[in-house]
């Protein structure tokens, strides 16, 4: 937190989006919520909120504050008293008309009454902080506000019911006690140490190196389907891209036109395929003679294909390999990449032997934009290259991000070092310090061993009035 900022603060925030819209929600929490409130919303009955009851609605006026003598809004103000609310503090939200200044004016009010303006994710971390939650649920809560796909909002969720968090830590507290036998044993003498059951150890160990294995091959797959993949569709100029765009989109949105270079800058929508979320990327063709702007859209391309997860090469089979086309290939070369050869229904003129060392065997997909022929085995493609080929059921045990999967990558190796020095018969000492390592990372999965500068940066992806 920053100086002078601390978790005994009451806090407000807008928690809906700013804009026109039929509702907003204003969200206070802390000790003196409730009071906060109470200074600008006049109950319809003129019964003081203080007093009332938990998790009631009252219906009732905004007025300026310190005077009160104005009506800002119309608004329903909904009470819940600690500890059974989302931050398990004093929780007050006031649900006023939607549109770009109520909600902004009222809270302001609050903060000059006594609140302060909630950091992101402030909210959400004062739930983890009180035990309500851990971080596996609280990296949840922001997974289900930026859910893309069904899929992804399926993840989200078996995370947030704390399957996951039952896992790893049942995983934690069983490793804890083999620490705990282990070095209980050391710390008496050599018989002790003999009557440790190293079979059974043995077998405990590698029942949880298969279990940390499963969620690593599994891994890949969900942080896709949590996060998504950026797609760059590439090629040169006028090869059928930005048609290609709106038949992906189903719609009319990017201008295309027979005159080359009518796309100068990337264009990005996110496209669900099968219920993942695929971040395509409309980009400027390249073209060898091109002016300024030209120039500058096609700095943007190549910057879209360096950062890209997948790039998506379109030709065009109506004409011939050009060097604008070479000089794509070599861009994607080392990138995973799918060639699709467009205009299908136009003659063919395409010699696909004067590429046939980029082809190398490469599975070519036939399409035509236009006419929308063959898109249904282009996604399938790109679905292949995303998951080599294979995709699994959303589970509850599935890491859906790089934090979780690098934790759960360096117990597993941690693990694996143990389970071998015990198996060399290494002394208790090497094998202890090994699985302490592995639990240490267990535990910081879901935050029970975890730093500040961690939690900032996690939070700090989340917005403010969640």
């Amino acid at each position: 937190m920053k100086k002078n900022r601390t978790e005994k603060d009451t806090i407000a925030a807008i928690s809906t989006p700013i804009g026109v819209g039929g509702l907003a929600i204003i969200r206070i929490s802390g000790l003196k919520a409730i009071k906060v409130a109470s200074k600008i919303f006049r109950a319809k009955n003129k019964k003081s909120i203080s007093k009332a009851k938990s998790h009631t609605i009252k219906y009732g006026h905004i007025f300026s504050y310190p005077k009160n003598i104005k009506p800002i809004d119309e608004v329903l103000l909904s009470l819940m008293r600690g500890p059974k609310t989302y931050t398990t503090e004093d929780v007050v939200e006031i649900s006023c008309h939607g549109g770009l200044v109520s909600a902004r004016v009222i809270l302001e009010l609050l903060l000059r009454s006594g609140a302060r303006l909630a950091e992101p994710g402030e909210f959400t971390k004062r739930a983890l902080i009180n035990g309500r939650i851990d971080l596996l649920q609280a990296e949840a809560v922001n997974d289900m506000v930026n859910a893309k796909t069904d899929k992804s909002l399926q993840l989200a969720f078996e995370h947030l019911k704390g399957n996951f968090s039952s896992s790893i830590k049942q995983m934690a507290d069983g490793l804890a006690d083999i620490i705990s036998d282990i070095e209980a044993a050391i710390d008496f003498d050599s018989q002790h140490i003999k009557s440790l059951n190293k079979k059974k150890i043995k077998g405990n160990l590698k029942r949880k190196l298969d279990t940390l294995e499963k969620m690593l091959r599994e891994a890949d797959y969900g942080i896709v389907v949590n996060e998504g993949i950026s797609v760059v569709i590439c090629g040169k100029a006028n090869v059928g891209k930005s048609s290609l765009m709106n038949a992906f989109l189903k719609t009319e949105k990017v201008i295309v036109s027979p005159i080359a270079g009518t796309t100068r800058d990337t264009i990005e929508e996110i496209i669900n395929i099968k219920g993942v979320a695929l971040k395509f990327i409309d980009t400027a063709g390249i073209i060898k003679s091109a002016g300024i702007l030209e120039a500058k859209s096609i700095e943007k391309t190549i910057e879209s294909l360096k950062k890209a997860d997948l790039a998506l090469l379109i030709l065009d089979v109506s004409k011939k390999i050009t060097s604008d086309d070479k000089k794509i290939m070599d861009l994607i070369s080392d990138k995973p990449h799918i060639i699709a050869l467009n205009k299908v229904d136009l003659k063919n003129n395409i010699n696909l032997k004067s590429m046939s060392d980029f082809l190398n065997n490469k599975k070519v997909i036939h399409i035509s934009a236009i006419r929308r022929t063959n898109l249904d085995k282009l996604e399938e493609e790109i679905l292949k290259c995303v998951f080599d080929g294979h995709t699994r059921n959303i589970n509850s045990q599935m890491i859906n991000n790089l934090r979780q999967k690098e934790l759960i990558k360096n117990s597993y190796n941690a693990l694996s070092r143990g389970y071998k020095s015990l198996n060399d018969n290494l002394s208790y000492e090497f094998v202890s310090l090994d699985l302490r390592e592995a639990l240490n990372h267990l535990l910081t999965i879901t935050g029970q061993a975890v730093s500040a500068d961690i939690l900032e940066r996690i939070f700090s992806k989340f917005c403010i009035g969640k």
